[in-house]
């Protein structure tokens, strides 16, 4: 017998769900576009800001992406050997870590300029869409990161 007390746990009545499901399959469709650049989507999203910033440390890499010292080391080791690159210390804080952006991996740039246009095709969403959805995950993520 379905009773009303349990339809707070059913799995169609959680909003984390389709946002874990969204999240790992529009991952899924990068694959093939960054398979072309060798990158994962960890890495891709790292060079994004990258591209932007040029320099950044560790701790400020770690707040643009949501992720954690742990998580970063390795896509930053596995970055640095294919020359996309480097790291070096602060020499205001030996206890910073510096990651900076190579010509090698500013060139790459230029060959991933196409794969936000390519996954816009994919993902079918017409411009007021994509802001709406855009406007509400960083609102939850605001709200989440206090």
């Amino acid at each position: 017998m379905d009773e009303p007390i349990y339809d707070a746990i059913k799995l169609e009545n959680q909003l984390c769900f389709p946002l874990y499901a969204c999240a790992k399959e529009i991952i899924r469709q990068y694959k093939p576009h960054l398979d072309e650049l060798d990158l994962t989507y960890t890495q891709y999203i790292l060079m994004m800001v990258l591209w932007e910033k040029k320099t950044q440390t560790v701790k400020e890499l770690g707040q643009a992406l949501y992720l954690d010292s742990g998580t970063l080391t390795p896509v930053l080791k596995k970055l640095e050997g294919k020359g996309y690159l480097t790291r070096s210390r602060s020499t205001q804080d030996e206890r910073s870590l510096i990651v900076t952006v190579t010509e090698k991996g500013e060139a790459l740039k230029e060959r991933a300029v196409e794969v936000p246009r390519k996954m816009g095709e994919c993902l079918a969403l017409t411009s007021e869409e994509a802001g709406l959805l855009y406007g509400l995950l960083y609102k939850i993520l605001g709200r989440l990161n206090r």
